[in-house]
């Protein structure tokens, strides 16, 4: 790939007067008033030019060179400006630009790039996670309208979203992946109803959807008929590989702040604490090397392909065994969660370590990833217990 330095150093100028003038500063703490905060932010990238740094420029975006978004990654991450709210810009937008017809290009992605559209996800089902294509949740064909009824469960902030994007079953449920449908379906329609879901930190993150009856336009679905299961890969490998460039960003500054901790409470005369700290160093550097493998593999052949699979199992273990180890490191004091005044750091490490129990179950099971690296990455037998892709 081609260097071209003071390119490089001029856009990281650009961004940063942007960020100089435009910034929005420290959040609200209301949670109607973070959304609002995030979606005014999101709103102002885009209108200035400044919003998805890998998108087409066709479509809003930037077209940035990968080098060009790792700079736009860290400089945004210097800055702890909001995350884009949702899962569009990183997640059905992408999949759409791929898959979309011009009507759904038109109407979803300029509204998703500037939030004002807010998705989330609809894949898992109480009875359908790591096995996907087991999922239940009917799409009966009525004229012009798709009939849906069923449930979806841990879909993040779905309580705040405008917009789902769904799987639904459109074969019969012998069928399994090859009769699934991809639906984009309104999330104030008629027949929806949406219930948060409290985690182990206390919070509401995750929520449950039940769709009963709701109606679908046909123009709503993405692809073919019973073409669902190829779309959803595409949306599944966008999002292990979109966000990882910010995921090592983030990452890099929480190591910082990891041994800035360690310093702060004496531990780094322990050898064995000064090697666990080095090994975590370290293995933020290779998330941003292996972040740019994938989206030099999404530059090639314009998707991610199973090696995005590597990308999710090694920052899921990753940021498990950061907060194991940060938990451990302040001793009692890390059984003393946020709200309790003598909590370090206001609890962030104990609420860490609660919140990544999950990490190595979201978004695929850590075995379902090590069954995809095995057998599409390394080319070992598959696995004849597991649905083939």
């Amino acid at each position: 790939m081609a260097t071209d330095a003071a390119g490089d150093d001029a856009f990281r100028a650009s961004v940063r007067a942007f960020l100089k003038e435009h910034a929005p500063g420290r959040p609200p703490k209301g949670t109607a008033e973070r959304l609002a905060f995030a979606k005014a932010w999101a709103a102002t990238k885009a209108d200035h030019g400044f919003a998805g740094p890998s998108w087409p420029r066709a479509y809003g975006g930037m077209e940035l060179p990968f080098r060009r978004q790792v700079v736009y990654s860290e400089e945004m991450a210097r800055v702890r400006v909001p995350a884009h709210p949702g899962t569009g810009w990183d997640m059905v937008g992408p999949t759409i630009i791929k898959h979309g017809t011009s009507e759904q290009k038109a109407t979803y992605l300029r509204a998703t790039l500037r939030a004002d559209i807010v998705w989330a996800q609809g894949f898992s089902e109480p009875d359908a996670g790591s096995d996907l294509p087991a999922l239940r949740t009917a799409a009966r064909r009525d004229g012009d309208h798709y009939v849906v009824t069923g449930q979806k469960v841990w879909n993040t902030n779905a309580d705040k979203a405008d917009m789902f994007f769904v799987l639904v079953r459109t074969g019969t449920r012998e069928s399994r992946q090859k009769g699934i449908s991809y639906l984009l379906v309104d999330a104030r329609a008629p027949g929806v109803t949406v219930r948060p879901v409290r985690d182990l930190t206390g919070r509401e993150h995750f929520c449950e959807i039940f769709f009963d009856g709701v109606r679908v336009p046909v123009t709503d679905r993405v692809g073919e008929e019973n073409g669902g299961w190829r779309i959803a890969r595409t949306t599944l490998g966008h999002e292990r590989s979109a966000g990882a460039l910010t995921q090592a960003a983030f990452y890099r500054r929480i190591v910082d702040e990891l041994i800035a901790l360690a310093r702060e409470r004496g531990a780094v005369a322990d050898p064995g604490v000064r090697r666990r700290l080095a090994d975590f160093d370290v293995r933020v550097r290779v998330m941003n090397v292996h972040a740019a493998r994938t989206i030099a593999s999404i530059d090639a052949t314009g998707d991610p392909g199973p090696a995005s699979s590597v990308s999710r199992l090694y920052t899921s273990v990753f940021e498990q065994e950061l907060h194991e180890f940060a938990v451990d490191l302040l001793g009692p004091f890390g059984l003393l969660e946020r709200g309790d005044p003598d909590s370090v750091q206001r609890g962030r490490w104990t609420t860490g370590w609660l919140f990544t129990r999950a990490s190595t179950i979201g978004a695929g099971t850590a075995e379902i990833h090590r069954n995809t690296i095995a057998e599409q990455v390394l080319g070992l037998p598959r696995d004849p217990a597991m649905p083939s892709r």
